[in-house]
């Protein structure tokens, strides 16, 4: 039974990333159609994120009501209408609209289903469903590519991926009994969650309460600098290449690729070390390996070394999101990770959303080769948090044992 819930979870991973590259494969061949300008994309990515954010926020509320399964089938569904209604839209505040639902949909089911694997899965799990995000998020660019070139347009590429989507929602349908199995066996104890005794009552907090609890404020500054650094190395990787150290847009292209190929694999190699290692060695493990890349980056040895610098960098952010994540349940106890993990995601989209434009500004107004700069300084302060993020569970679990032996 779990391994069948696991197989249809993997698959949700997928269908989480599918739609994440279509919008940026398919403007260009979008934006004239549809009477936009290029930076117009920018508009839609913001609402997308707004959206993802509050879905993230009101995710904890969402799951304790409906449950994981439920949460899961109807954010799906939401993003499978709204992919829909992007294949169908005439002009671009249509897509604004479809926006709309795109976003909300997509916050709440990662939220739901990263802190059910974190409760009823071994670490490796986490390391390879997020592997399987980087898998629909690479395949998502082929389906589109394959309709625009099979004269299908941008159009047949989304309802591609609708239709994907809709079909996944049935899966998640019929599979709720297998839900709801897995929760009655988290009840009668058949299950162990860090952190939650049998018959603990769950805690209730509001945002204000939850950010002031120890750990809270480091975890969610932490998770947002993770988020920041993987796409701002992401989105000017190419640009920095070319505009910087002079290689041609076509080669620049492939090897910021080849960040995302580092993140991807990385997670998949990562799954297996996390038997052998803790979440919170893999944290500074990662956290190292990003920091060699981004001093392969800096230092003005040549291409090669650019070139293997962008991939150990990707390998660095591969275990650091997934590992956050699955030791939430042990930092703060499963009762309340379902509210720090929505809190988590909502975090991390403020960081996607804010801080590559922020780099742009550098980039335009001071000078894009302090590219490597300002990931450094970004991993600087997710270090610091971590660590201080680990000194105050340490704290607070000594605390708890002192107080159980008097």
């Amino acid at each position: 039974m779990t391994s069948l819930l696991l197989i249809i979870i993997y698959l949700a991973f997928i269908s989480l990333g599918l739609p994440d590259s279509l919008l940026g494969s398919a403007w260009p061949s979008m934006y004239r159609e549809l009477g936009a300008s290029v930076s117009w994309a920018g508009v839609i990515t913001m609402i997308i994120a707004a959206g993802t954010i509050v879905s993230s926020l009101a995710s904890d509320f969402l799951t304790r009501r409906l449950g994981a399964g439920k949460v899961t089938a109807i954010s799906v569904g939401m993003t499978a209408a709204a992919l829909f209604g992007f294949s169908i839209s005439n002009s671009f505040w249509l897509l604004c609209i479809w926006a709309v639902p795109y976003g909300l949909g997509a916050g709440s089911v990662d939220a739901a289903l990263n802190n059910f694997v974190a409760l009823h899965y071994p670490a490796r799990h986490m390391s390879w469903l997020h592997c399987m995000w980087g898998l629909g998020a690479s395949i998502g660019p082929v389906v589109m590519g394959w309709a625009v070139a099979g004269g299908f347009k941008w159009n047949g590429g989304y309802q591609t991926i609708a239709v994907l989507q809709v079909a996944l929602t049935a899966v998640l349908i019929f599979s709720l009994p297998l839900w709801k199995k897995m929760k009655k066996r988290q009840i009668n104890g058949e299950t162990t969650d860090a952190g939650m005794d049998k018959g603990q009552p769950p805690r209730r907090y509001t945002l204000p309460q939850l950010v002031r609890l120890r750990g809270v404020k480091e975890v969610l500054i932490c998770f947002f600098c993770y988020c920041a650094l993987e796409s701002t190395a992401g989105m000017w990787a190419a640009s920095y290449c070319t505009l910087y150290h002079g290689i041609s847009p076509e080669r620049a292209a492939r090897w910021a690729s080849l960040f995302y190929m580092g993140i991807t694999a990385g997670r998949f190699v990562c799954g297996f070390i996390t038997m052998k290692v803790n979440d919170r060695n893999m944290i500074r493990l990662g956290q190292a390996v990003a920091a060699l890349g981004i001093l392969c980056v800096l230092l003005p040895l040549g291409g090669n070394v650019l070139f293997v610098g962008l991939i150990l960098i990707g390998c660095g952010c591969a275990p650091i999101y997934p590992s956050v994540i699955h030791e939430t349940p042990a930092n703060f106890g499963a009762d309340l990770s379902q509210s720090v993990i929505g809190v988590q995601m909502a975090a991390a989209y403020v960081g996607t959303c804010l801080v590559p434009p922020l780099f742009g500004l550098v980039a335009q107004y001071v000078n894009i080769g302090l590219y490597p700069v300002f990931m450094a300084v970004i991993l600087v302060l997710m270090v610091i948090m971590s660590e201080k993020l680990h000194i105050a569970v340490g704290q607070r679990d000594v605390k708890l044992c002192t107080l159980e032996e008097n």
